[in-house]
């Protein structure tokens, strides 16, 4: 490198430096407080393994021995899980003047409470395993579920994250989320709430905000979203709920957005696509859209208009 090059090089990081010492978020550089976000997501993949300990287990496995093996496999899992929560709580003002010691058993309590519900946690994945069988006529399998179902995949990383913000454990949850997102296009917070047997067919663009409360057997099509209203409040709303209550056995069709914590779908609904719902509908309602002109422009030049959904008794329109 020539000398004229390298000394602006210099000039820039100075430059940089100098801006470091501004005291804004973005010029934190303490590194004792920052999660690896590999080390997160490996705890993902290696819980993944103990939830479906017959699809995602390593083939060299050994099946002789299998206290110890799951014993040696749990204890890795809480090592790396404890030293993230630790390095997150450092950063939390109730553990601003703690010790290390302090932080690590705080960490290493809330580890194994959590490891204490991987059983229940598995109910509740093997009833959206259920789910998505039953719901879908093109499954050939359950393994073809956990294996390549987007939907079931989200679902999985959200329940394991709901478990960690349930015990109030900051970052670690959201974490995991942004990383389900990215694999299946799934944005499920991990403060909602979601009952058993819940099928996300087709995924991809389904978005599920923090305060959302959807009950048992309910079934979304992709492109859901059950979101907020304006938010221009910020953190002013922090602790209201901001999002739908969905009750149990609704069916929401593909780009149906529901928004609104005071909104609430009552039971047995079916809520038709491209909907837009911003009120309470009561329950055993169907919504569709009302008469939806269909235009078909032939290259003969003839045009048919015809309408996408005929009008209904048994319909609620918006």
């Amino acid at each position: 490198m020539n000398i004229a090059k390298e000394n602006e090089i210099q000039d820039v990081a100075r430059e940089i430096l100098a801006d470091y010492e501004q005291g804004r978020p973005i010029d934190r550089r303490e590194v004792s407080t920052q999660i690896d976000e590999k080390i997160v997501v490996g705890v993902v993949q290696k819980l993944l393994r103990i939830l479906f300990p017959g699809y995602y287990r390593k083939k060299t496995y050994s099946p002789h021995d299998d206290e110890r093996n799951l014993s040696f496999f749990i204890e890795e899992i809480e090592f790396q899980l404890t030293r993230q929560i630790a390095g997150v709580l450092r950063g939390q003002p109730d553990y601003e003047d703690a010790d290390e010691p302090t932080v690590r058993r705080e960490a290493l309590r809330l580890v194994l409470a959590f490891l204490h519900r991987i059983p229940a946690l598995r109910e509740m994945v093997n009833s959206d395993l259920e789910a998505a069988f039953d719901g879908d006529p093109a499954a050939k399998s359950m393994e073809e579920i956990v294996l390549a179902y987007p939907g079931l995949l989200a679902i999985t990383i959200y329940r394991i994250a709901h478990e960690l913000f349930l015990l109030h454990v900051p970052l670690i949850p959201r974490m995991m989320t942004e990383y389900a997102h990215g694999r299946t296009g799934v944005d499920i917070h991990p403060g909602a709430s979601i009952g058993r047997y819940f099928f996300i067919d087709h995924a991809t663009g389904v978005v599920i905000g923090e305060t959302s409360v959807i009950g048992e057997h309910v079934k979304i099509y992709q492109g859901v979203t059950i979101g907020a209203l304006s938010t221009r409040g910020g953190q002013k709303l922090k602790g209201v709920k901001r999002h739908p209550t969905i009750e149990d056995n609704v069916t929401i069709y593909s780009g149906a957005s529901i928004l609104g914590g005071e909104t609430v779908i009552g039971r047995n609904s079916v809520i038709g696509g491209n909907s837009f719902i911003t009120r309470p509908i009561k329950p055993n309602t169907r919504v569709s859209i009302k008469n939806q002109e269909l235009q078909i422009d032939e290259r003969d030049g003839e045009t048919f208009c015809e309408r996408d959904i005929e009008p209904g008794a048994w319909f609620y329109t918006i």
